[in-house]
């Protein structure tokens, strides 16, 4: 499946991984019919080399397909961890990285292979 995120969706991720700096940001997506149009946020904890979540606070909700964290260093590239996590929790998985600018993002699959994400417009 071709995946898309809304751009204010995306916007919203980045500047909540800005407000958490120098701490690790992290949250479920939402999406519907190939499109991440929403973030779904669950208890963590937040530090400056990880964040954990609570999976087993995470709804019953077929609607999320996947995970958003930052990672405060500046780096897109998933650890094991990460991939870990990705196998578990959907198909679809946005890491972004400080400084967190339009282009300061990467989306993996759930084996932790690099993924193209098109950003739309809202009204699409």
């Amino acid at each position: 499946m071709a995946w898309k995120i809304k751009r204010t969706t995306l916007n919203f991720i980045l500047e909540a991984s800005k407000d958490s700096y120098p701490y690790e940001f992290a949250a479920l997506l939402r999406g519907k019919y190939g499109v991440i149009y929403e973030i779904v946020l669950i208890p963590t904890v937040q530090g400056k080399r990880s964040a954990l979540y609570y999976l087993f606070m995470k709804p019953i909700d077929f609607t999320i397909v996947g995970t958003v964290h930052s990672h405060p260093s500046g780096s897109l590239e998933p650890s094991e961890e990460d991939i870990s996590l990705f196998s578990r929790t959907g198909e679809v998985h946005i890491i972004v990285g400080y400084p967190y600018c339009k282009d300061c993002w990467r989306a993996y699959n759930r084996n932790g292979e690099e993924m193209a994400i098109e950003v739309i417009e809202d009204d699409e």
